[in-house]
């Protein structure tokens, strides 16, 4: 099959925005003119690419030319771009990051895309452990993962650790003690949300989870929570040195942080943005994470 690009737009705007409708909003076309580019791509390809559910969702066939479609898009605005032609929007970064790199070493990225004329810099929130599935779905370009092996049509390299460390507020600390330690069982916890497993897998060989587990699903809540004695949890170092230093936590266990490795996976493309992005981010992790 060889897909037309009005086809491929078609299918993106319809996955993005939700509707036939919407699509047609956005391409400045009618929603008869979406519904039969779509049309015409599923009989290309010989199957449904589209579930016409509200909102629209792509199949597992739809997330494979999903990919492309992107992919397609960001080769011919970089193409208009670099001929002088102005794109009909901002070239777009999608890219998934984890909330707590989002909040620590991964914002002098955003100082870098804020300097490019006429980026769109887009970022989706996911865990470490999960981001990976948004490059299999085509939803984002590139990504920072804990998956090494690099998705299906993408590149990877390393760029470092990220460590974590149980900490908690003196308070909290103090009234948990027992004897050199703590009581893991009963200490109350902090998790960002259910994909959280850095407080499951410290306690796996602790007694497990304790009856109470509060949920503060954003990074800088999540450390204000530990430091408030809501609960203990794992906070990364940007984080958590700055804390310890000052005495507004404590170190739960004198050899019990975890290394997180975080990896940088993107499409293959021969695409000079890309390639900046790139750069910006090994930049970044240069100077935010351990080695």
């Amino acid at each position: 099959m060889e897909p037309q690009p009005a086809q491929l737009a078609a299918l993106v705007a319809v996955v993005e925005h939700g509707t036939f409708d919407a699509a047609a909003r956005h391409l400045h076309v009618t929603p008869s003119a979406v519904s039969q580019r779509i049309r015409a791509l599923e009989s290309a390809a010989g199957r449904v690419l589209v579930q016409r559910t509200t909102p629209c969702r792509p199949t597992e066939a739809g997330q494979t030319l999903l990919q492309l479609a992107r992919q397609t898009r960001l080769l011919y605005d970089e193409a208009r771009d670099a001929l002088g032609e102005s794109p009909e929007v901002p070239l777009e970064l999608s890219v998934a990051v984890s909330a707590d790199s989002l909040a620590t070493w991964f914002r002098p990225v955003m100082s870098a895309v804020a300097t490019w004329p006429g980026t769109t810099l887009r970022l989706h929130v996911e865990d470490q452990a999960h981001t990976a599935a948004l490059l299999r779905r085509g939803d984002v370009l590139a990504a920072i993962t804990s998956e090494p092996t690099p998705v299906q049509g993408c590149v990877v390299e390393r760029l470092g650790v990220l460590r974590y460390r149980p900490v908690a507020a003196p308070v909290l600390a103090e009234r948990w003690r027992l004897g050199r330690g703590y009581d893991w069982a009963q200490m109350p916890v902090v998790v960002f949300n259910e994909k959280d497993a850095l407080q499951r897998d410290l306690l796996a060989g602790r007694g497990g989870m304790p009856p109470v587990v509060h949920r503060v699903p954003t990074s800088a809540d999540f450390r204000e929570a530990v430091v408030r004695g809501l609960g203990w949890g794992m906070l990364p170092d940007p984080q958590a040195l700055p804390d310890l230093a000052a005495g507004r936590v404590v170190g739960l266990l004198s050899r019990g942080h975890v290394d997180v490795a975080l990896f940088w996976q993107r499409w293959r493309l021969e695409s000079p943005l890309l390639v900046r992005l790139t750069d910006a981010v090994r930049d970044a992790s240069l100077d935010g994470l351990r080695r």
